[in-house]
């Protein structure tokens, strides 16, 4: 069965999100309670927040020799800010998950097919 990312991207950096502040408790509840649907029904393989973009470590190699730096690998105002992969038949099966994604975290959600070996 096809596999497929799904990324949650954000319009800056989340990092002063007052965690205690309701409205971002209810988003939490949201992606929870979609979170808990999905792996009821077996289309969860795994999925993971992630920690706002100025954490971000870029490595780089060239030539043997590798480099690190700090900070987001893109410059951009969005930032990916979580992600889930799942398992579904078909496209029409991971689009509809697609939009219950983007309608729990109330923003964006990028769906890509995994690469499939042969």
């Amino acid at each position: 069965m096809p596999q497929y990312l799904m990324s949650v991207w954000h319009d800056d950096d989340y990092s002063d999100n007052d965690w205690s502040d309701p409205e971002i408790q209810r988003l939490g509840q949201q992606v929870g309670a979609l979170n808990e649907e999905m792996e009821r029904t077996g289309t969860w393989v795994f999925g993971a927040g992630l920690q706002p973009q100025s954490t971000a470590t870029v490595v780089r190699s060239a030539g043997g020799d590798v480099s690190m730096t700090d900070g987001p690998y893109a410059e951009t105002k969005e930032q990916m800010g979580g992600f889930w992969v799942i398992e579904v038949p078909d496209l029409d099966v991971a689009l509809e998950w697609a939009g219950k994604c983007a309608a729990a975290c109330e923003g964006p959600v990028e769906l890509r097919p995994m690469q499939v070996d042969g």
